[in-house]
Parts: structure tokens; C-alpha cells; sequence
């Protein structure tokens, strides 16, 4: 057997698979001479299966790069070779090459057939053997390029879609954390502010109510006198939640206005309607039962609530619905606090809602 050159080590391993008797066989002498690439020799086609790895890859499986069949005349044993070999996954794109007869055309026909490259003719000549070999190998490599950088350029294009995806995903969460109050995690001010905007338009195009509650914690720069500023979070935490869970559409947004103040908008809602949602926003948070031991007003944290509501016309804007709202808030305020005071943005005293009005007005928040 005619051994590997050492200063081939790193070039294309060749696997020969010949049936010859003759230890020194010619197309390994050949091959060894032109010093194309590494050579391994199997007898028989049963021999090569473990160095091809197949069926299955084992301890003897190679990395073998080009197969040069020389099975003797006839076209079964070749044509069935490289039949088995192109057939199998692991060397489907593996070049096999045929030696047959000069006049065989039965067997570069059926080999073509299943898939072989290439062939070369008996007399084995050393030139044309070369350089059909290299020529073989050449193409392999080109098409391994090809497809190594196809392959390279499909991984960039999915990791770019990845990060886009991602990315827009970060963004995403970063606009809607930018839109978020820190520390109740209901809308800032400034989303509120936006949301009110958009729903005042839509109220003007519409023509349907839009109200708007302002609330405030009684007495809470006490509170926190008396018990911390991490109790004043935890409080402020309780009472936006509280809020949340006596709004019961999606179309109702609470955002926080500023220190202990709320500020909450009720499209589609007649001042009416929003005056029995304040007087259950305001038993609510009193419901909490947080202990207020600094208030003149009463032993748990209570609210004041100013309502504001109107069918947008060219006389209003959504700046002064917010001014009597917080008109309202400041007359709930000097009436005594934890109570209710619907304003008239067209004009008229502050109405204030007494104790138990809610059930008195209705549920009901449908455009009246």
C-alpha cells in the first residue's frame, strides 16, 4: 500500500475502492505520485462502508472528501457502489469517480445515472488521472465555499431577523415602561396627559361625553410625617391599585398626576356616571382601612374626589375640563375632605355628592 505523504496531511483525503489482487495498486501508486491528496484503499465495497460511515459513523469512519471506484468490467459492481454511496446522507454531495473500459458506456452511463462525477478510463493514464481528480476536488471545494457562505449568510439573516426581533421587542417594552409611573405602575402623568388629548379629539369628532376625576390622598404629607416615606409608597401603591380595580372598561385609563394625586379618564361617560364611579372610588379607598394616624379627617386614609364631564363644544378644551375638575378637588377639599364635588365646566356653583349618592344616580355610565 503506497502510504501518506506527510507533507499531505492537510490536503483532501481519497478513498480508492479497488478489487484488484495487487497489493501495489496502480491507481494508489498514481494517486501517491501526483501527490493530490491523502490516500486510503478498500478491497471491496463491504470493506469501505466503515470508513464512509455507513450506515452509521463508527471509530473507523474518515473524512473522506472524493471516492474512486475501480470494481473491475461490467457496470453492477461500480454502478452499485456508487448507488449505495451517493445514496446515503453523508455522502450525497461526496464526488465519486468511475474507472471503466474505454467502450463501457453501459457503465459512465449507469453511473452517471446515480450520481457519480466523473470517470476515468483503463489504461489508467497518470495525467489524465490527475488532473480529472483535481479537477473533481476543485469543484467540491468551490461548491463547499459557496454553500459555507450561503449557509453563513443564512445565519447572519437569522440572527439579524433575531436581533431585530428582539430589539423591536426591548423598544417595545421601553415605550410602554416610559409611559409607566415607577412606583404604582399605573400611566405617568404625561401618558395620562396624551390619553386624555386623544380622547378629547375623538369626543369633539364623536360628539360624546368624556369625564374626568381628580383625586387626591387627604392629609398625606401627615401621613408620611408620621410614618415614613416607605409607608407613604406603600400607600400611594394600595390606592393605585384600588383605583384599577374599580374601573371596569378598557377605555378608562388612571394615570398618576403628581405626588398623591390620581387623575383617571372616563370616555363615554356623562358627568352622572362619573360621579357614581368617584363615590366608589372614594368608599374603596377608604375600604383599604390604612390606618391614618395623622389625619384630622379621619383614622384611615380617605380621598377627596373633584368630577368633571361635558360634550366637548368650540367654547371648551380639554386644559379647562381639567381646571374645573381640579376646581372641584379643591372644593371637596375645603368642604371638609373624603368627599365628592361634580364642577360645571358651562358655568354654576360645584355640586358636592353626598354620602351614599351613588346608589342613589346608578350604575349606569352609557352617553346620556
Amino acid at each position: 500500500m503506497h502510504g501518506p505523504n506527510p507533507a499531505s496531511e492537510n490536503q483532501a483525503l481519497i478513498l480508492v475502492i479497488s478489487s484488484t489482487a495487487d497489493p501495489d495498486c496502480v491507481l494508489e501508486r498514481l494517486l501517491g505520485d501526483a501527490d493530490i491528496g491523502r490516500i486510503r484503499r478498500a478491497r471491496s465495497l463491504d470493506a469501505a462502508m466503515p470508513l464512509l460511515g455507513i450506515p452509521e459513523p463508527g471509530p473507523d469512519t474518515v473524512p473522506v472528501e472524493l471516492v474512486l471506484i475501480d470494481l473491475g468490467p461490467g457496470a453492477g459492481d461500480a454502478v452499485a457502489a456508487c448507488r449505495l454511496i451517493k445514496g446515503s446522507q453523508r455522502h450525497a454531495e461526496t464526488p465519486v469517480v468511475v474507472v471503466s473500459d474505454r467502450d463501457d458506456r453501459a457503465t459512465l452511463e449507469a453511473s452517471f445515472q446515480v450520481g457519480a462525477s466523473d470517470y476515468v478510463n483503463r489504461p489508467v493514464d497518470r495525467i489524465e488521472l490527475g488532473a480529472r481528480v483535481r479537477s473533481v476536488l476543485a469543484l467540491k471545494r468551490t461548491l463547499d465555499d459557496r454553500g459555507a457562505r450561503a449557509a453563513a449568510l443564512e445565519r447572519r439573516e437569522r440572527d439579524l431577523v433575531e436581533v431585530t426581533r428582539l430589539l423591536e421587542e426591548t423598544n417595545e417594552r421601553l415605550r410602554h415602561m416610559s409611559t409607566l409611573d415607577a412606583l404604582t405602575g399605573i400611566s405617568n402623568r404625561r401618558r395620562a396627559m396624551e390619553y386624555l388629548d386623544q380622547e378629547w379629539r375623538r369626543a369633539v369628532r364623536d360628539g360624546t361625553w368624556l369625564s374626568l376625576l381628580m383625586i387626591d390622598v387627604d392629609h398625606f404629607k401627615a401621613y408620611n410625617d408620621a410614618l415614613g416615606h416607605q409607608a407613604g409608597d406603600d400607600c400611594l401603591w394600595l390606592v393605585a391599585n384600588c383605583l384599577k380595580r374599580c374601573l371596569n372598561r378598557a377605555s378608562d385609563l388612571v394615570g398618576r398626576y403628581g405626588g398623591e394625586e390620581f387623575i383617571i379618564a372616563l370616555p363615554e361617560t356623562p358627568v352622572e356616571g362619573a360621579a357614581s364611579v368617584a363615590e366608589a372610588i372614594r368608599t374603596g379607598i377608604r375600604g383599604l382601612a390604612i390606618d391614618h394616624p395623622a389625619s384630622a379627617t379621619a383614622p384611615l386614609v380617605t380621598a377627596s374626589i373633584g368630577v368633571a364631564g361635558c360634550i366637548p363644544d368650540k367654547l371648551l378644551s380639554v386644559s379647562k375640563l381639567i381646571q374645573y375638575a381640579d376646581r372641584a378637588l379643591y372644593q371637596a377639599k375645603r368642604q371638609g375632605r373624603n368627599r365628592t364635588v361634580v364642577g360645571r365646566p358651562h358655568g354654576g356653583p360645584s355640586v358636592p355628592v353626598q354620602p351614599g349618592a351613588a346608589a342613589l344616580m346608578g350604575t349606569g355610565r352609557a352617553t346620556g
